[in-house]
């Protein structure tokens, strides 16, 4: 007797996204110890109450290296989240799972690369690059589930 397979997405794309996705949710939450370095470093603070225990301390919203860090933390926001999104949607689609398994490995790549020559280690082209890498995958994606779904 042959059961029917009610799943959306094949539990083998399922465990690579939800691997590759926490290390990605991990990235996100890394980011606010990250703006809080350098925060410490340079005594640039954004509320009044956060000067009062540190001299020399100052509140300061436009600290160069913080506003760097926070610029790419945003920017993580801006591009991680929707990609959870497509890329759930695409599993659906049935893509093979080396193909499924390469996207979501670059996808994460990129977004580290990212974030670091853009908040720790400032260089372009290497930016831009490690920015297009991710748009293009989740563009390519939304565009793959789309016509799927059309």
């Amino acid at each position: 007797m042959t059961t029917l397979n009610t799943s959306l997405v094949d539990p083998e794309l399922f465990k690579i996204f939800a691997f590759w996705g926490s290390v990605l949710a991990l990235k996100l939450l890394a980011m606010a110890p990250l703006t809080a370095r350098f925060r410490f470093k340079n005594l640039a603070f954004a509320n009044i109450e956060d000067t009062k225990t540190l001299k020399g301390s100052k509140v300061n919203t436009n600290d160069p290296e913080v506003e760097r860090v926070r610029r790419a933390h945003l920017n993580d926001l801006e591009n991680i989240l929707i990609w959870y999104i497509v890329t759930f949607a695409w599993l659906t689609t049935g893509p093979s799972t080396w193909l499924a398994s390469m996207l979501i490995r670059a996808f994460v790549i990129a977004r580290f690369v990212h974030t670091v020559v853009y908040a720790i280690f400032p260089k372009q082209p290497h930016r831009a690059l490690a920015f297009f890498v991710g748009f293009g995958i989740t563009g390519y994606q939304a565009f793959s589930t789309l016509l799927y779904y059309l």
